[in-house]
């Protein structure tokens, strides 16, 4: 009887040491400071994340765009082809200011505690922009 006590609980172990490592090796967790690793996936995939029906209102080969959320608590998610096309798009937008919440070929927009609260469902990275640049938080 102990020597199957003993097995449960290595077995026990083991199981929890694999599905921790699982959870690392697909992304889960947070980085310790409670916000999740950077989502990635299509539009769809990222809006469900996030709590989204998106509303489709670009739909091109090289960008996807939605609008999420209304009133106050509307924001647009964005997502690019490619991590270029991210970055010709961020260096347009900045010239309208904003609050941004970047991931991997995608952008988040909208007033700074909506995309704060994203932050939470996506990860990523916040920053405020002005006609100065980019400004990272």
């Amino acid at each position: 009887m102990t020597r199957r006590v003993w097995c449960v609980r290595v077995t026990g172990t083991a199981f929890s040491l694999a599905a921790l490592s699982l959870a690392a090796l697909t992304g889960c967790g947070t980085h310790g400071d409670g916000v999740p690793r950077t989502a990635t996936g299509s539009l769809e995939q990222l809006a469900a994340r996030a709590g989204c029906r998106p509303d489709i209102q670009t739909d091109a080969e090289e960008l996807r765009q939605a609008t999420c959320g209304d009133g106050r608590d509307r924001y647009v998610l964005t997502t690019f082809a490619t991590d270029r096309g991210r970055a010709a798009w961020l260096d347009q937008a900045d010239d309208y200011g904003g609050t941004y919440l970047l991931g991997r070929r995608w952008v988040a927009v909208g007033a700074d505690r909506v995309v704060t609260r994203l932050r939470g469902r996506l990860g990523g990275t916040v920053e405020r922009s002005g006609h100065a640049g980019h400004h990272a938080s």
